[in-house]
């Protein structure tokens, strides 16, 4: 289902964020970079010190409670980067107010809140995003155009790679770190984003099994998972994930095998293009060299080219590139995920409930 959005036109987008933590920094710098465009009027939180900061930079109107926000702001869009297990509600509850929605990744940590979430969204007319940033990164749109092309011929494996590192006193940092209620694990927190890839690129999955452990951390999730994949095209693969790396981030990498190509995207967060050759050439080998960046972040630059999308989008300039039924995919494959390693055995996409 599209949703038919009144375009705004004539002035700068409003936008309001609720979670003023470490990822919402990232946001206000995308939007500062669309300064002539968009503007932060409202944002919240219910940590006085992070909202102050927060007011600090953007110069905003400060609130303590989402609620108490929506009842007074005249944003056209709410962001969402509070904690994965409080985006359900809050994202029905802004959706309601009748203001677009751009939620965090993972849009939900369970399966029934993220169909929820479209459904109210559906329901109210307004447009639901799901913030996925690194599919604007250089090097993994001319992997996407590679494999849209056909330039692989048929591929034959996929390989992805999180080896990250995490310690306990980041996990000890917010009680809501680490738990499943509110955050999840290795898998559906930090390498979510390495998860949407096996769909985004890969295209359908078939099937998956997952083994995840919690081996070195006290929390309740998991700090590392294995899963082996099948897609519907017949490629099989595996993604190798962990957040208990010694001594600091290592590697974010995707590899693809094929008939006629063989890439691999390494570095610390898919940012490097260590391997790239095809059986015939290509223009777009010659952006192969500019394509990789450096970079001491994992969270790579893409949100200012995520944001250019949403804003061309609510001035009817464009559609929404990542919107909630898009999220719904990466969530599938991370509860079949858990499901998996829960009972011990191979789950079949799509779920059939």
């Amino acid at each position: 289902m599209s949703v038919v959005i009144q375009p705004i036109t004539g002035r700068r987008q409003r936008f309001a964020l609720v979670g003023c933590g470490r990822i919402s920094a990232n946001h206000f710098g995308a939007l500062e970079t669309h300064g002539n465009r968009a503007e932060i009027v409202d944002v919240c939180d219910t940590d006085p010190e992070a909202l102050a900061k927060a007011v600090e930079r953007t110069g905003a109107r400060g609130h303590a409670s989402l609620t108490d926000m929506l009842a007074a702001t005249d944003a056209d869009a709410v962001i969402v980067t509070t904690p994965s297990g409080l985006h359900p509600a809050q994202v029905i509850e802004i959706a309601e107010s009748g203001r677009h929605v751009i939620s965090e990744k993972p849009m939900a940590t369970r399966w029934r809140d993220g169909l929820r979430m479209v459904e109210a969204c559906d329901k109210a007319g307004v447009q639901l995003f799901i913030v996925k940033q690194n599919r604007r990164n250089a090097t993994l749109q001319l992997l996407k155009r590679a494999v849209e092309s056909g330039r692989f011929g048929r591929i034959y494996m996929i390989a992805l790679n999180v080896f990250w590192t995490r310690p306990q006193d980041y996990y000890d940092s917010a009680a809501w770190r680490g738990t499943w209620e509110f955050d999840g694990g290795a898998l559906m927190n930090q390498a979510s984003h390495y998860v949407d890839l096996l769909d985004w690129i890969g295209g359908p999955i078939e099937s998956l099994h997952a083994y995840t452990g919690t081996l070195a951390r006290n929390i309740q999730v998991e700090d590392t998972a294995v899963m082996n994949i099948r897609w519907r095209s017949g490629a099989l693969g595996s993604m190798n994930v962990t957040m208990l790396t010694y001594p600091k981030n290592l590697e974010g990498s995707i590899t693809i095998l094929g008939e006629k190509g063989s890439v691999r995207i390494g570095g610390v967060a898919v940012n490097k293009i260590e391997h790239w050759e095809f059986d015939e050439p290509h223009p777009d080998d010659e952006q192969i060299e500019g394509a990789s960046y450096a970079t001491a972040s994992v969270y790579g630059f893409g949100h200012p080219l995520y944001y250019d999308n949403v804003i061309n989008t609510l001035a009817g300039e464009g559609s929404a590139e990542t919107d909630g039924r898009e999220g719904l995919r990466s969530l599938e494959v991370l509860i079949a995920a858990y499901l998996s390693a829960r009972d011990g055995k191979r789950i079949s996409l799509p779920l059939n409930y």
